[in-house]
């Protein structure tokens, strides 16, 4: 498993298909700061709830200069469908081979029930205009992330 990243270090570039099935690389958001956020699967009431919690603060963020981009390793029909049943309008992205989350150290050891097993980690990374990490949290909570990361970024509580 490669290292967690910290802020100063370079973002791990990629180029993933997205719920139409379009590439969408990171190069593309050059010069925009750029929350991404790894998480399990789609459709799960965890995922579910921190998506439209990101879907809902969408406008709020992308006023302040972020955009947002969800990462998980579910196949691009699963996507589509989430993203049409919650109303998701920011690129929901496949890694299905989840080669990107482990650039990103968002997939490794869970312990589940008693269980250990390999998945992927809930996991946000901040990525400045510059293409650096300037947030990286891991073992995040889906509920309440995007409040905590809207604290963390020193951004007004959505719709203040």
């Amino acid at each position: 498993m490669a290292e967690r990243l910290i802020p100063g270090d370079t973002a791990p570039g990629f180029t993933l298909k997205d719920s139409a099935g379009a590439d969408v690389s990171l190069n593309d958001y050059r010069g925009r700061n750029t929350i991404i956020y790894f998480y399990p699967a789609a459709a799960t009431p965890g995922c579910t709830k921190q998506a439209c919690d990101f879907r809902d603060s969408l406008a709020s963020l992308q006023a302040a200069g972020y955009d947002v981009l969800g990462i998980s390793p579910d196949p691009v029909s699963k996507l589509a469908a989430f993203a049409e049943s919650e109303g998701l309008t920011f690129p929901l992205l496949s890694d299905d081979t989840h080669a990107v989350a482990e650039a990103y150290a968002a997939w490794g050891e869970k312990k589940n029930y008693g269980r250990t097993y390999d998945g992927l980690i809930r996991s946000t990374v901040v990525v400045d205009p510059d293409g650096k990490v300037a947030v990286a949290q891991y073992n995040v909570r889906a509920t309440g992330h995007v409040a905590k990361l809207r604290k963390d970024l020193k951004l007004a509580e959505a719709g203040n």
